[in-house]
């Protein structure tokens, strides 16, 4: 049985005689990590019994898209796990405090930038959407999940037909409230094209970093060539469209986006905007020429764009004492197993932030303003 969407589960159970109430009553109980078996009603009261004689073997295929390799509990009460998908390829997911995970949407990533783990092997393949949601079950026989951000491996808007087809299942029979879907993007036209269309509206996280293009085009060197300011006002516009806040992501790098002339371009952008900061301080990868800024100096910097009237949470990166930076986990595993990874000079290939931006939050609030 060969199932690599969403759309191939469902085929599948039409073939047997399944209708659309028995589906999605498959496709929920799978997504909320529930047997089958489950529920008030016996099987045979309303299954086909085609469809329920193959019920233990779709199971089993189903819990074969995802498998645990490796677990990593950190000190902060995250935790990152290494997937094995159907095929011997990994990816990784991240079990985040309060109820989050973190999935990934492809087996490495094809954008370039320069200071993260994840894309060092360039774009193996795609996640199909089945196996995006088997990250989540299998997320679930472990801890609740609350909700999802699909800041792992790989662009989602790269594989953006599969990533869709996984988030509306998630944010329907998954249980998933669509604002705690998070879509994270270093910025794609189609994104702000296909995301309004959708019957699930996740939330959005785009990828800043800077406020300079030139800057911009050398950290994120094959992301579409989206000016700073054009990618904020397709955000807002986003934003006042579904009720919910864009969140940009920054993360802070030591010398490279840390001046005064990046706040100042920081608060022009983001100013009077429906919108987040998320300002993460650089999670250093091993073999690349970056470094963490001081936690006294991203404080600072944090607290003087709320006083500028910025919105902005300091986040402290998930997993820092398991070698949190995402693709650390797979590079091992593949160093270890197979071949050393050939690495490319200069290039990385997933978004910075996902390297970064799952952990802890420290709220900056300004004297007097309370948390909105």
């Amino acid at each position: 049985m060969n199932i690599h969407s969403v759309q191939d589960i469902r085929d599948h159970l039409r073939a047997l005689g399944a209708n659309a109430l028995h589906e999605q009553r498959v496709l929920r109980l799978w997504t909320q990590a529930k047997p089958q078996g489950s529920g008030r009603r016996p099987l045979e009261s309303f299954m086909p019994t085609a469809v329920r004689e193959a019920l233990p073997a779709l199971s089993a295929t189903l819990a074969g898209l995802a498998t645990l390799r490796e677990q990593h509990p950190g000190q902060d009460g995250s935790a990152r796990l290494l997937v094995g998908l159907q095929d011997g390829q990994t990816v990784e997911s991240v079990l985040l405090p309060r109820d989050g995970l973190c999935v990934s949407s492809q087996v490495g990533c094809a954008v370039g930038c320069v200071f993260c783990m994840t894309g060092r092997e360039g774009l193996i393949r795609q996640v199909g959407s089945a196996e995006i949601v088997a990250q989540v079950a299998l997320a679930r026989t472990l801890r609740p999940v609350k909700k999802v951000v699909f800041m792992g491996m790989g662009e989602p808007s790269h594989n953006l037909d599969q990533v869709m087809e996984a988030i509306n299942l998630l944010g329907t029979v998954g249980n998933i409230g669509h604002k705690n879907l998070v879509f994270s993007t270093v910025g794609d036209a189609r994104v702000f094209e296909r995301l309004p269309q959708g019957r699930v509206k996740p939330a959005l996280a785009l990828s800043l970093h800077t406020t300079r293009a030139d800057l911009r085009a050398q950290l994120l060197p094959r992301a579409p060539r989206f000016d700073p300011q054009d990618l904020v006002e397709a955000g807002e516009a986003y934003a006042r469209a579904t009720g919910y806040p864009i969140q940009y992501q920054w993360t802070l790098i030591e010398g490279v986006n840390d001046s005064d002339d990046e706040i100042e371009g920081i608060v022009r952008l983001l100013k009077g905007k429906y919108a987040l900061m998320n300002m993460i301080p650089y999670n250093a990868v091993p073999d690349l020429p970056y470094a963490r800024p001081s936690w006294e100096k991203a404080a600072a910097i944090a607290r003087t764009l709320h006083q500028r009237g910025v919105l902005t949470k300091l986040r402290q990166s998930a997993g820092q004492d398991v070698d949190g930076g995402c693709g650390q986990l797979r590079a091992r595993d593949v160093q270890r197993v197979q071949a050393p990874i050939k690495m490319p000079a200069g290039l990385c290939g997933s978004e910075p932030l996902r390297a970064n931006a799952r952990g802890t939050t420290v709220h900056i609030w300004p004297q007097g303003r309370p948390p909105t």
